[in-house]
């Protein structure tokens, strides 16, 4: 199974015929800008489409401290994303509350852990909404 720097490379070599499907699920590269180093970091995460857009957690495993790549987009929101073979830019955004509890029902159908996760944590792992640029 891959994970993190030997997943992203994998993935980038075969557009994505090794790596999206990771695990019994699906995943996508996402690309950040880092928030004091400027340098860009690209990272695995598991994805779900939303009609043209696609979802990813903040879940950090359940830990109390968000994730790097989600402050990066905090400071940051224009990002860059592959799916299989698809590179494109993006804007990135925290699902607000009206749609977050929809979208977290996608999300822990093909992740279940994600629940268990916000368990460990006081902190309400966010949903991220990458919608593509045009």
């Amino acid at each position: 199974m891959l994970f993190g720097k030997e997943h992203v490379e994998r993935y980038q070599a075969t557009d994505g015929a090794e790596g999206h499907d990771w695990n019994g699920t699906t995943a996508l590269l996402l690309t950040t800008t880092g928030r004091k180093s400027g340098k860009r970091y690209t990272t695995p995460l598991i994805y779900q489409r939303h009609g043209d857009d696609y979802l990813i957690v903040a879940s950090h495993g359940g830990s109390d401290i968000p994730p790097d790549w989600y402050l990066n987009l905090q400071a940051d929101p224009e990002v860059e994303v592959q799916v299989l073979a698809d590179k494109f830019p993006a804007r990135a955004r925290t699902a607000d509350r009206e749609e977050k509890p929809e979208m977290w029902r996608t999300m822990t159908a093909t992740w279940p852990d994600y629940d268990e996760y916000q368990k460990k944590t006081d902190r309400e792992i966010p949903i991220v909404v990458l919608e593509r640029a045009s």
